[in-house]
């Protein structure tokens, strides 16, 4: 092999490696006091057994560059913590369906067995009080990974 050659798949090691060095893959981090976890997915429903009424509620979010955005809701009943910055409010099987734009730098829950708080992630169903400790609180955020936290973290 001549030393031309060599000197060009040098190189083009180099610039793959520093590509990978600064490469970043968006993710949603969903973190507690002591666990983390990362959604691959842009876009994730929350869903609970409200506390009072007893109805499920339903909230649809999209990752957006370093933004989760509230996409939409839907809920069976109005009271505390309803909505009303809707785009469009419908009715659609039972639920009250409303379009929202909401930007949020991060979302703070606290998990409950009591209120069933589930992540939906296309066809998964995620239980946070699974992964989470009764009454735990959760951040839930974008944060963008390097290639090797990307391959050593933990998925849900």
């Amino acid at each position: 092999m001549s030393n031309k050659k060599k000197i060009w798949i040098g190189s083009a090691f180099f610039i793959v490696l520093l590509f990978l060095l600064f490469l970043r893959l968006p993710v949603i981090l969903i973190a507690g006091g002591s666990s983390a976890y990362y959604l691959k997915e842009n876009e994730f429903t929350l869903g609970w057994i409200h506390s009072i009424e007893k109805e499920e509620w339903f909230e649809r979010y999209k990752r957006e560059k370093q933004k989760i955005i509230l996409v939409e809701t839907y809920f069976k009943t109005f009271g505390a913590g309803t909505p009303y910055e809707a785009e469009e409010t419908t009715t659609e099987n039972g639920f009250i369906h409303m379009e929202m734009d909401i930007a949020h730098e991060e979302l703070n829950i606290t998990v409950s067995e009591n209120v069933n708080l589930t992540i939906y992630a296309e066809n998964r169903e995620i239980p946070l009080h699974h992964d989470f400790d009764d009454h735990e609180r959760v951040v839930i955020k974008t944060r963008s990974l390097s290639i090797w936290e990307y391959i050593r973290g933990e998925f849900l």
